[in-house]
């Protein structure tokens, strides 16, 4: 994560947001990147360009649309575009404004989902997620586009049932009925196109930060955080919630190899793998575990995306020698029963099985795995793509095992996980077990 330097007044981030000038847009964002300065500015051309047209401006409370607001007067007077300012009331529930010479105007209003009733024109949702109902919120701005403007929607995640992410998701995998062009800049997006250079800019000369680079201020928010959880949720746009999930992130946080652990490092244990595999949809997903004295410490993880068969099988053979794999489960429904069988072939059936997924076989690998991890018998790498498919396994209202498809896969690395588990159980039945583990002494495990 190197970053580059900001050589332009707008980040490339904020240029594509500015520049879009579709019907509806929605960014989900990491915090204090810029985006509503930006929306700011993009509010205020759009108002000077398009004589008396209307934007209305609504955030989790007043004081944060007024913010935005005084970003708005910030840019007028860059522009020199004269204004008027109004207090149109001094109650709570009602509006400032500014209006320009040319007849636009620039309002905000309160979280109150009634204000935004009876009124055309653009439509800017900050922090959308946060306000009290978004789904009703949506519902009651939406029509106000009706006779032109835009709808635009930006936030950070607040769980996977808030109605932001139910957008995302229909958008990104529903067809995008809506027509919602989407945005997406997590905190690495940010420094990789410039933020922390821009961000110095605006830091007093003898701020710590002054001295970071792209990775020293990446891991300086990280561990500012109250959580990984938190952090994954507020700054890389992942919707995390854990209260249906299979796994809690209290008892994964409790199962981390100590931070600066070399966790690929192996000791002499017994050499495990899991294969979920996939070839256009979700993730192919390779995870390699070692156990030693009753516990298993994830060493290797891989996932590819798109991936040909060929590509697919030529790095499970590679792994399986490299590491001395001793035994290896394959996700065999589908489109991995031709897969499973040519490793059989290769490999021979004592180390290679087959595991065809049925609700009943996957409850079981899954309970065994949330065994292991809650009886901490299980070492895990602070690995934000595998943190996210732990979580991603919640039950239904039926109890029933579910993982929604998103851009991160379907719980891929999750079911690579629970088969490498469930290899360990099967070793031990082969009459070659005895033969094939490794005698030299464990050299370092955690």
């Amino acid at each position: 994560m190197s970053g580059k330097r900001a050589t332009s007044f707008f980040l490339p981030y904020q240029v594509r947001w500015i520049q879009d000038r579709s019907r509806i847009k929605l960014i989900e964002k990491s915090r204090q990147i810029g985006l509503s300065w930006a929306t700011a500015y993009d509010t205020l051309r759009n108002a000077i360009l398009h004589p008396r047209s209307h934007y209305y401006v609504c955030s989790r409370d007043l004081p944060q649309a007024q913010l935005f607001l005084n970003d708005c007067k910030t840019f007028a007077s860059i522009l020199h575009q004269a204004y008027q300012e109004k207090l149109l009331g001094r109650k709570a529930n009602l509006r400032t404004m500014i209006r320009l010479n040319n007849g636009s105007t620039i309002t905000i209003l309160s979280s109150n989902i009634n204000a935004q009733a009876g009124k055309r024109g653009s439509r800017i949702l900050d922090e959308f997620a946060l306000h009290q109902n978004p789904e009703e919120l949506y519902n009651v701005a939406y029509p106000g586009i009706t006779w032109g403007g835009q709808l635009l929607i930006i936030s950070t995640h607040r769980g996977k049932r808030n109605f932001f992410n139910r957008l995302i998701e229909e958008a990104r995998n529903g067809g995008n009925p809506k027509k919602i062009s989407l945005h997406r800049v997590t905190l690495s997006d940010a420094l990789e196109q410039g933020f922390l250079e821009k961000l110095k800019t605006k830091l007093p000369p003898d701020d710590p930060r002054q001295m970071m680079d792209a990775g020293d201020y990446y891991n300086f928010i990280k561990n500012s955080c109250a959580s990984e959880k938190s952090f994954l949720q507020e700054y890389m746009c992942q919707s995390m919630e854990d209260d249906t999930s299979l796994l809690t992130y209290e008892a994964l946080e409790s199962c981390f190899y100590p931070r600066d652990t070399q966790w690929q490092q192996w000791g002499s244990g017994t050499i495990l793998m899991g294969v979920d595999l996939a070839r256009t949809k979700d993730l192919s997903a390779f995870v390699v575990v070692e156990k030693w004295n009753d516990r298993y410490f994830i060493r290797q993880i891989k996932s590819l995306k798109n991936a040909r068969f060929d590509e697919q099988e030529a790095l499970f053979e590679q792994w399986f020698e490299q590491f001395h794999v001793q035994h290896a489960c394959i996700d065999q429904t589908g489109i991995g029963q031709q897969f499973f069988e040519r490793a059989q072939t290769k490999f021979g059936s004592y180390a290679i099985e087959g595991v065809a997924f049925s609700q009943r076989t996957k409850e079981n690998l899954a309970y065994f795995l949330k065994s292991q991890i809650e009886q901490r018998n299980i070492s895990l790498p602070r690995d934000e793509a595998l943190l996210t498919d732990l979580l991603s396994v919640r039950l239904n209202e039926e109890a029933r095992l579910s993982a929604a498809h998103t851009v991160h896969g379907h719980a891929d690395r999750f079911w690579a996980l629970a088969l490498a588990l469930h290899a360990d159980s099967r070793i031990s039945s082969h009459p070659m077990a005895a033969e094939i583990f490794h005698l030299q002494k464990p050299t370092s495990c955690f």
